[in-house]
Parts: structure tokens; sequence; C-alpha cells
């Protein structure tokens, strides 16, 4: 029997049921052990208090963010509101330990504010007004684990410098989703547009990034997007950002599936896959001896180190690739490298 995937909470929600805490600790003094929140999407979570405490005329509340059973890198780790009023009726959100800072345009934030996005801001502001419908106050999230976090994502090469970010639309983090991979890669794609360079790189892995980096080194290095398995997923991305300088980098068994036209190039269907490169090599009239050693190929890259980089077949495969780019992206210009099981740049190839 298949097991209940159990969904967790966004570190915009745990913000907010922080603020919430601190905000009820600073009106009654006393330290509330649990409350219900709120979510946009109407539905209402419990949180549980890590620790509330009265730091002078501030008030701090956390709880421990729970991701449920979808992996991300902020799992188990504590988030927490310090609140103190000010003087005005405004609301100041602040960046605290380990709650990055915007220093790259192309961001949802302008450069120079608290990697605190604008709906948990707006879930935050809401749960302190439910407790105290006028005043000013300083906000300020902070993260004590989170600058050792944020060291495990990309935020650094988003331009959100100084630990995590406070992230979410509905408050809830469905498991086993690839929605969390895809929203970054638009960040991504919006932060190489907006640093100015037209071209922009699409990479299957960190060698194959760094492969890209060494042979383009006149590109900045917000350019250099690392899409994982989703080429269907960014290059439908890249087409309604209107990207019209484009380069794809990565080694053969990935190349293979792209040219297959498959929209994620995670390992599936690799028997079909080889079986299609079989198919290309008769279109490209390949010597039979050449076919019969194909046939009896394993994986993609056994094929890859039996014919190399040079052969015909490759050129093959390489064309094939960039077909399936065109059809997503028509108007473009469009490279590909392919890059060597040793991590060096093996073949470059163009369709204009």
């Amino acid at each position: 029997m298949k097991k209940q995937l159990r969904s967790g909470y966004t570190t915009g929600a745990c913000a907010a049921a922080a603020t919430l805490g601190a905000a009820m600790f600073l009106r009654d003094s006393q330290p509330p052990q649990e409350i219900w929140l709120p979510m946009p999407g109407g539905d209402r979570a419990r949180f549980v208090f890590e620790r509330c405490v009265l730091e002078g005329d501030s008030a701090v509340a956390s709880v421990i963010k729970d991701a449920g059973d979808d992996p991300d890198v902020t799992h188990g780790v504590e988030i927490c509101a310090r609140l103190s009023r000010l003087a005005d009726q405004e609301i100041e959100f602040a960046a605290g330990i380990g709650v990055g800072t915007i220093t790259k345009p192309g961001l949802a934030l302008r450069v120079g504010e608290p990697a605190i996005n604008p709906v948990p801001r707006q879930m935050i502001e809401t749960a302190l007004r439910t407790i105290f419908a006028e005043g000013g106050f300083r906000i300020e999230i902070f993260i004590p684990e989170g600058l050792e976090r944020a060291a495990k994502t990309m935020n650094e090469r988003l331009g959100i410098v100084g630990g995590l970010s406070i992230l979410g639309t509905t408050g809830i983090v469905r498991p086993i989703s690839h929605k969390a991979w895809t929203d970054t890669l638009e960040v991504a794609l919006d932060v190489a547009r907006a640093s100015g360079s037209g071209d922009i790189v699409l990479s299957t892995g960190r060698s194959s990034e760094t492969a890209a980096q060494g042979y383009l080194p006149e590109l900045p290095e917000e350019a250099f997007v690392m899409m994982g398995d989703h080429i269907g997923y960014c290059l439908e991305a890249c087409a309604r950002k209107k990207v019209f300088a484009l380069t794809l980098s990565g080694q053969f068994a990935k190349l293979v599936k792209i040219a297959c036209g498959h929209p994620q190039t995670h390992v599936r269907n690799s028997r079909l896959d080889l079986r299609q490169v079989v198919h290309w090599a008769r279109e490209i009239n390949l010597d039979p001896a050449d076919i019969s050693r194909l046939e009896l190929a394993h994986t993609a890259r056994d094929i890859f180190t039996q014919f190399g980089a040079d052969s015909v077949l490759i050129d093959k495969v390489a064309a094939e690739a960039l077909l399936q780019c065109r059809k997503i992206l028509p108007e473009a210009h469009l490279q590909l490298l392919l890059v060597d099981y040793r991590g060096r740049i093996a073949r470059h190839f163009t369709d204009s």
C-alpha cells in the first residue's frame, strides 16, 4: 500500500506563526504555547512554539519548520521573529542573522531589501494585525542556522546573500513536488536576464556548468542557470521570457534524452532511448558493424566511450537535440556544449 505523503509548511508560514506568537506575548506578557494560523488558501495550521521570551521591550517567538515529507534544506530549522514597537505607524521588516538580503536585480524585491517575499510579508502583517490593529512595529525574522543551510542552496548565485529566503505563496509545502525547483529556476532566469547578459546558459549538472563557465568566461556568473533535469520547463520559461540566445551544456546521456524529446532528463526509459540512437544510426547509414556495436551498448555513456566525440553519430544526436529545442524557441540563437566524462567541453554545436 502506497504511503500517504505528509505536507509541511513554508518558511513564510513559519515566520508568520512566530510573529503571531511574539505579538501575543508582547500584548499579554504571557508566553503562548501554540496557535492556529490562517493560510492564504483558506486552510488553518497549528504551530507549537519552540520558544517565547521577552528581551527588554521586544518579544521573540520561534517555531521549528516542518517540511513534511518534502526533501527541503530548511526542514528542522528554527525560524524566529523579534517584534518591537515603533513610534510611527509603519511596519518595518528586517533580516536578522541567517536571513538573506537582496543584492541583485530581477527578484521580487528591491536590492537592499530583506529576503522576505511579498506573500510571506502579507501573512506576517496579517498575523500581527490580528493582535495589534494599529501601531508601528519592527519585525526582524532570523534563523540561527540560516547561513549554514543557505550554503546548500542557489541563494548566493541568485543574489540573496547572508542566509535563507522567507518564501511561499500558499503557506503549505506539498511533498515530492518539483514546484520548489521550478520556482527557483524562474527566479534564476529572471536574475540572468536582469544582469544585462543577452546569453543564458542552461546546464544539466554541476560539472557541465563548470565546464561551460570555463568555455564562456566572458559571461557573468548570473548568466549560468543549472536546470538539472528540467529541460522542458526551462525551454518553455525561456520562450515566455523572450530569451533570444541560449546555450545548453551537458554530457552525452542527457543530450540523448533531450534529442528524444523528454521534457525531463531523469534516468528513465533508457533502453527506448538507445533504440532511438540505433534508429538514427541507420538514418545516417552508419556502418553495419558500428550499428551492431550500438545494439549491444547498455548505456549512452557506453556509446560515447566507444564512438568518441567526433563521430558522425554524435553529430546526428546533437542535431536532433537542437531540433527539439528549436520547436520551443523558433527565433533563438541556439548552441550546444557537449561535456565529456572528465568535465571538459568535447564539442560545440550550433544549428545556425
